[in-house]
């Protein structure tokens, strides 16, 4: 794990796209989307409805690597405002025994705005000097990190393209990557992503041993 420094505190990008902030013991993921696959299923679109449990168990092997005392979830954690009541069986299982090793706090986004009951929601909260929201605020003059745009990059070499999510960070701000197990991405680059983090930027990719670096430009 390669730590990186982001409005004076050290976080580290990891593998997995989650950031861990080790002072705070604290992990932080966005953009779950927990039961996308049923939501699909009520349109007819049979996809296996394994995704909230997949996405869970990611979850919870990184709290057991990293000791996590708190999670943030940075907002659509949930794919719509039903999702919660049909989150069933081994995965609701799984999300009540997580929750009871660790403080574990949703933060609302644009699907999941009226999603609950599963425990503590906010629309967004500030953690020494830094908010946490789910979508960035580009007029904000605190820093941020947040989700919501699901970036991603694509790198050319060796007669190859490789496609990665990526975390894109900025002065002020830090956008994560979807964590979510049936989730998409928008390019790094993409205007809208370049809008919301501010110039420059560039994307992170980490693994096991570095944190890949890419100048972002539209």
């Amino acid at each position: 794990m390669v730590p990186l420094s982001f409005a004076g505190h050290e976080m580290v990008p990891l593998a997995a796209g989650a950031l861990w902030w080790p002072a705070r013991r604290a992990l932080l993921v966005a953009d779950l989307h927990f039961e996308k696959a049923s939501w699909f299923a009520r349109f007819g679109r049979m996809l296996p409805p394994y995704d909230s449990l997949q996405t869970l168990c990611g979850l919870e092997a990184l709290i057991a690597s990293t000791g996590a005392q708190t999670l943030w979830c940075l907002g659509d954690s949930f794919h719509d405002a039903e999702g919660p009541a049909r989150l069933c069986g081994s995965a609701l299982e799984l999300l009540h025994t997580l929750q009871s090793r660790i403080d574990w706090v949703w933060i609302t986004g644009n699907h999941d705005l009226k999603a609950g009951g599963l425990g503590l929601a906010r629309t967004e909260v500030e953690v020494d000097g830094i908010v946490l929201r789910h979508e960035a605020e580009p007029a904000s003059a605190l820093p941020e990190i947040s989700g919501h745009f699901h970036p991603k990059i694509r790198v050319q070499g060796r007669g190859r393209a490789v496609s990665r999510r990526c975390f894109v960070m900025s002065e002020r701000k830090l956008i994560l990557p979807a964590f979510g197990a049936l989730t998409g991405g928008l390019a790094a680059n993409h205007p809208a992503i370049l809008n919301a983090a501010g110039r420059p930027a560039i994307a992170l990719v980490p693994t096991q041993d570095r944190l890949l670096r890419f100048p972002l430009a539209a």
